[in-house]
């Protein structure tokens, strides 16, 4: 393992962070101010409570989740395909290190900006309800798998996309109506009975009970089952990763 290359991705993705870091950190914080006015406030005042707990405070792992995953994505996504746009990674490529390298360079800095992040709106979020966390290491452990599942999926899309029109494809028309779908701001118990079933095909509605579960010991899937499909989800993109870079699709083709 080389850790000096995987060193020098990281610090270069990581630099790019910093000299934006207000824009970076400011941003999510009035997305989440705003959706705390517009759900907290005016849905919040029809729905008191959810499963026990007040909806203001309900909403808040789904707020995190929707702008880990979103991030983590764009994140990723766009670490790998500049350099494939502007043909710089055939460099990377030909350096003497190898994909674990690449990978988790650039999947771990993902990984980390979409943390920070995540990190930032929970502060937010205490600054308008009173928010219990039942499981704070569970909670932090689920952030950065979550983080590092949805950066390594990024990267695949980045890798994938042909432009940058493509690079927004998957986010837009797939990834964002399954996270507003998948549970977000509302319990799936909630649903009549057939969107609830047709709600469990939703690969979200898992990651989403699972984070609420850590913050108020109460979810729509049980527990185990969430964690088998997340896992699922990561081990199948870490295939996917080593197949692309196995047969060096889309990257030397």
């Amino acid at each position: 393992m080389n850790v000096q290359a995987i060193r020098v991705i990281f610090n270069r993705e990581m630099a790019r962070f910093y000299r934006t870091i207000i824009e970076s950190l400011v941003s999510p914080v009035i997305s989440t101010s705003l959706y705390f006015v517009v759900f907290g406030a005016a849905i919040g005042s029809r729905i008191e409570t959810v499963d026990g707990v007040t909806y203001g405070a309900f909403i808040v792992p789904g707020l995190i989740m929707l702008t880990v995953i979103t991030q983590s994505v764009a994140n990723a996504s766009f670490a790998i395909h500049f350099p494939k746009f502007i043909g710089t990674i055939y460099e990377l490529l030909s350096a003497p290190i190898g994909t674990a390298e690449i990978v988790i360079g650039y999947v771990g800095a993902a990984a980390v900006k979409s943390v920070l992040i995540g990190l930032v709106i929970l502060a937010t979020a205490f600054l308008f309800v009173d928010l219990p966390i039942a499981h704070p290491v569970a909670m932090f452990a689920l952030l950065v798998l979550t983080s590092f599942s949805f950066s390594l999926f990024g990267f695949i899309i980045g890798i994938w996309a042909k432009d940058f029109q493509q690079l927004q494809l998957i986010p837009l028309l797939v990834l964002t109506p399954l996270i507003f779908l998948g549970g977000s701001f509302y319990s799936v118990t909630m649903l009549p009975g057939i969107w609830r079933t047709l709600a469990l095909f939703n690969p979200v509605v898992y990651l989403m009970s699972v984070f609420r579960w850590s913050f108020f010991d109460t979810a729509d899937v049980p527990v185990l089952v969430s964690l088998l499909a997340i896992l699922l989800f990561t081990g199948a993109c870490l295939a996917a990763v080593w197949w692309i870079f196995r047969t060096g699709w889309r990257i030397r083709q």
